[in-house]
């Protein structure tokens, strides 16, 4: 089965729109697949989107390919974008402001309705409630590098959320575009690195090893996307041992820990701490969780984020792919890239 981060979606009412990644991220979709979960729920947006006869063939077996529209394919990056996007000094992936995601998730939102003359719905967020989260993620502040392209979109979205009777957003966008008529280009950058220290005197490790970040097990656009950014050991003291874990590349905080695991299975977890070399952590490991990180046998590693055996994780070799694609786009012309992108690349002008 392909995992999600191979596949940008939109999930809608009775359906789900899938794209291949590679086409999306090259700014080239030809094709869109449409994967009914409940024909009833469906149909009435369906034969808007697709015709009648692809319509008629997707009611009738469940799915049917047919030619991409743009409005979606650009709904459907923006929506992985915000999932999936791996932000990585390390390997030159820029990391792209939430706020400006949300946004032009939301103008993006709304251009899929208008399409689909309003019976298209259930939608991961509404045009409304993702421009309420740009504003409280801080649009103002991130919109200054791309100030024209946020005021002119802000215009379009006060007039389409006029046109839906709801006049306090209509009344938020314009304020917002507004607001950003005399602002001039900002700069934001962000860095951390984290680096280990030796152990104590009359302290011996155990075990010891690097690991990557599984994408699937951590919040997006916190933790660079690198791989073997995680270093971690378990130190024996004469007291107790320790379980120490510090990953480099700190994007943005969050809530995150770590487990150590035996065979799969996780035996000590840490808190890890947004510090000023980085995420960091330092837990005791009882007396079980020492022994099997003394045994010479069975197979030591770490998790950061969710242990969870159930989640659906990335190996290597999908990450390895979407940055490949990713830093593909660094080609494309400006108008097919994201407006955060556009934004990111203007902040990393500005520091040279």
């Amino acid at each position: 089965m392909t995992h999600p981060v191979h596949t940008p979606v939109v999930a809608a009412d009775g359906g789900l729109i899938r794209f291949a990644l590679a086409d999306v991220l090259a700014g080239s979709p030809t094709s869109m697949r449409i994967e009914l979960t409940d024909a009833g729920a469906a149909e009435p947006w369906l034969t808007r989107l697709v015709g009648a006869e692809a319509s008629l063939t997707a009611l009738q077996e469940g799915d049917v390919t047919v030619p991409a529209r743009p409005e979606l394919a650009g709904l459907a990056l923006l929506l992985w974008a915000r999932r999936w996007w791996p932000a990585s000094p390390m390997l030159g992936v820029p990391s792209l402001d939430p706020a400006l995601l949300d946004f032009e998730a939301a103008v993006a939102t709304a251009a899929v309705e208008d399409v689909a003359e309003g019976r298209l719905d259930g939608f991961e967020a509404s045009p409304a409630e993702l421009f309420d989260q740009a504003i409280s993620s801080g649009l103002f502040a991130a919109a200054r590098p791309v100030a024209g392209e946020v005021r002119r979109l802000c215009a379009r979205l006060s007039a389409w959320f006029d046109r839906q009777d709801d006049g306090g957003h209509a009344e938020a966008a314009t304020e917002m575009a507004a607001r950003l008529e005399a602002v001039t280009a900002g700069q934001r950058a962000f860095a951390l690195a984290a680096g280990s220290g030796p152990a104590a005197s009359g302290e011996g490790v155990l075990a010891e090893g690097r690991a990557s970040v599984d994408w699937a097990r951590v919040p997006p656009g916190v933790l660079d996307a690198a791989d073997n950014t995680v270093t971690w050991r378990i130190i024996a003291t004469r007291i107790a041992a320790r379980l120490e874990v510090e990953v480099a590349g700190a994007l943005g905080d969050a809530v995150i820990a770590a487990a150590a695991t035996h065979d799969g299975e996780p035996f000590a977890e840490v808190a890890l701490r947004l510090g000023s070399q980085g995420f960091a952590g330092t837990a005791e490991v009882d007396e079980a969780g020492t022994r099997l990180a003394a045994a010479p046998s069975g197979r030591l590693g770490l998790v950061v984020g969710v242990a969870d055996p159930a989640v659906e994780g990335t190996t290597p070799e999908d990450r390895a792919e979407v940055v490949s694609l990713v830093r593909a786009r660094e080609g494309l012309p400006p108008e097919a890239r994201t407006l955060a992108e556009r934004a990111a690349g203007r902040n990393a002008d500005e520091e040279f």
